[in-house]
């Protein structure tokens, strides 16, 4: 029997557009004749981490800035863009997904990024739980694996069964990520309150100043993560 309480994870929204053509073909593509959920969200997974670069330096103020199609067309986004992709694919193939968000301490990025925010705290880190198999499953695909390699971090994999979320370590023992705050499930990308706890963590002059550099900008990156110099924490 269809389970009621998970409908409104299974209901595409504007941001959230799993109906979307471009969506729903790309799901299609990526599962080919799979009708297991589980096989169905391992491939949609990898496809999203690897297949989307993340990318932290994406707009990040409007609703199409994380709108399910438009990551898809771009080909890049950070953790929030991915998840909210990975979360659209997860309802065009069936399977009851939301988002999640949480505080971590990043003790490995790039000098550039941190001097950047201004801090190493990254405030609502997104990713995507699945229902499958009757219970609610983590799955991180912020990273791809080129850029794990970089950073000496194996990437994250997903069976479908385990939760998949940042180890605390790199490959070297040292400091990676640390969970810092939980806020909980969404069926949708709260985009104001992403705004309002960017702003407290890290001043509402300095997001603001993105806001304006994006604009004038015309929307494009303003660097590229790739080539940017490690920095390693404490």
């Amino acid at each position: 029997m269809k389970d009621s309480s998970n409908e409104k994870y299974l209901t595409p929204t504007s941001i959230i557009d799993s109906d979307h053509r471009t969506i729903i073909d790309f799901a299609a593509h990526m599962i080919g004749r799979s009708k297991n959920p589980i096989e169905r969200a391992v491939k949609i997974y990898y496809a999203v981490r690897d297949g989307i670069l993340y990318d932290p330096y994406y707009p990040f103020y409007l609703p199409e800035h994380y709108r399910a199609s438009n990551v898809l067309k771009s080909g890049r986004g950070y953790c929030v863009c991915k998840a909210s992709l990975l979360c659209a694919l997860g309802r065009a193939c069936g399977i009851p997904s939301r988002l999640g968000f949480a505080d971590i301490r990043n003790h490995l990025a790039t000098r550039q990024l941190i001097e950047f925010i201004g801090s190493d705290l990254f405030v609502y880190h997104g990713f995507v739980e699945f229902c499958l198999e009757g219970k609610w499953v983590k799955a991180t695909p912020a990273f791809n694996k080129e850029l794990c390699k970089r950073h000496r971090v194996a990437p994250l994999e997903f069976n479908g069964r385990e939760d998949s979320i940042f180890q605390p370590y790199n490959l070297e023992k040292k400091l990676f990520m640390e969970y810092v705050a939980d806020h909980g499930t969404f069926a949708d990308i709260p985009v104001d309150t992403i705004m309002a706890a960017w702003k407290e963590a890290y001043g509402k002059d300095r997001v603001e100043s993105w806001i304006v550099m994006f604009e004038k900008s015309g929307g494009k990156s303003l660097s590229d993560f790739n080539r940017e110099e490690i920095w390693e924490g404490k």
